[in-house]
């Protein structure tokens, strides 16, 4: 018969939550005291307290809930995600807390049990539409919730930290206009949920994933506001978020008699598809065709691109701290941080204006 805290406590003629605080509050015991009891649970195979049902007792499981509705593999392998999970993981870390990556069905009942049978103290929603049908029980499970996408989804009692998606595009949308770019196309993940790779016809004001939406139309504001008429601009939804999506969408601008002389990603990861589409026909970024992406992951820099400098792993850190040890004010538990555009060789001027 498996030895329990009532073993150990009748081997040693004390109680059985004096043999529990050894494990649990051994501040609450006298040294000698708690080094007889461990001696006493080692002898008799007892291995301590269920931490399941300690977890239970206590109410708190030391977790994080990290919500993905993509395939879970992308936080191992997204440059972007690998960034903010390891600041969230330091945050976590120094409190005693773990991770619990989730993947979150996209199917709402399928989600909600996902949700309902998570054993978490916090959720940090890093990537789950604002549409989900699971979100309403989300909000039900009364656990402290921090998000980075859209900061009105779960209103101003939950953590945010985020940055201006429609801004930081807009900035980079100036600099293409700025270089005398006409023909235009953006590749985006997610304008059309579980669409093909390819050209779609998609008001932006219409898309409902948030931060495709907010960054679409923030090249849209830098466009119109140069002259630029949107309908000009061929906007391509890519399939997933990776590169060979990204090349297999710049296709669609490459490929045709008025060829794009300027690309526009949501992405780095798909900037980095867009590159190597290039590479294959011959054409020289920023001379033939100027590409930009958004993130400047570590693949970024080597590779020339033009993007958006964010603070992927402060994001990460500042979720996890909002989560664990939430500031009193409750304005410094929503932050927008700030983003820098990064100019590199992937944009130049529209080579068919050098040219006449």
């Amino acid at each position: 018969m498996a030895a329990t805290l009532q073993t150990i406590a009748d081997e040693l003629g004390v109680s059985r939550s004096t043999v529990s605080n050894a494990y649990s509050r051994p501040d609450q015991l006298s040294p000698d005291l708690r080094a007889r009891i461990l001696e006493a649970a080692e002898r008799l195979g007892y291995s301590g307290p269920n931490p399941t049902a300690r977890s239970l007792r206590r109410g708190k499981v030391n977790a994080i809930g990290v919500l993905l509705t993509d395939d879970l593999s992308m936080a191992f392998t997204d440059p972007y995600a690998v960034a903010y999970l390891r600041g969230l993981a330091e945050a976590a870390s120094a409190r005693e807390t773990s991770l619990l990556l989730i993947n979150l069905p996209k199917d709402t009942e399928a989600g909600r049990r996902v949700v309902s049978n998570a054993a978490v103290d916090a959720f940090c929603l890093y990537c789950v539409p604002d549409w989900h049908g699971a979100l309403e029980l989300i909000r039900a499970r009364g656990v402290p919730i921090v998000i980075g996408e859209d900061p009105n989804a779960f209103g101003p009692d939950a953590g945010y930290v985020g940055i201006d998606e429609r801004s930081a595009a807009r900035r980079l949308g100036e600099h293409i206009a700025d270089l005398g770019h006409t023909d235009v196309a953006v590749v985006a993940h997610w304008i059309v949920h579980g669409g093909v790779t390819g050209p779609v016809d998609a008001d932006p004001d219409a898309l409902r994933y948030y931060v495709t939406g907010e960054r679409v139309r923030g090249f849209r504001d830098a466009f119109v506001a140069a002259g630029l008429p949107w309908e000009r601009v061929l906007l391509i939804n890519a399939a997933a978020n990776d590169r060979e999506e990204g090349a297999a969408a710049a296709a669609h601008a490459l490929d045709r008699l008025d060829r794009a002389t300027a690309v526009l990603t949501t992405s780095d990861v798909l900037a980095l598809g867009v590159l190597d589409a290039l590479r294959v026909r011959g054409l020289r970024p920023g001379r033939d065709v100027s590409v930009t992406g958004f993130d400047d992951i570590p693949e970024a820099e080597p590779a020339g691109l033009t993007t958006i400098r964010q603070p992927s792993v402060e994001r990460g850190r500042l979720a996890g701290e909002i989560l664990l040890d939430p500031p009193e004010d409750p304005a410094r538990r929503r932050l927008t941080l700030p983003v820098s555009l990064v100019v590199r060789a992937t944009t130049g001027p529209n080579p068919v204006k050098e040219k006449s």
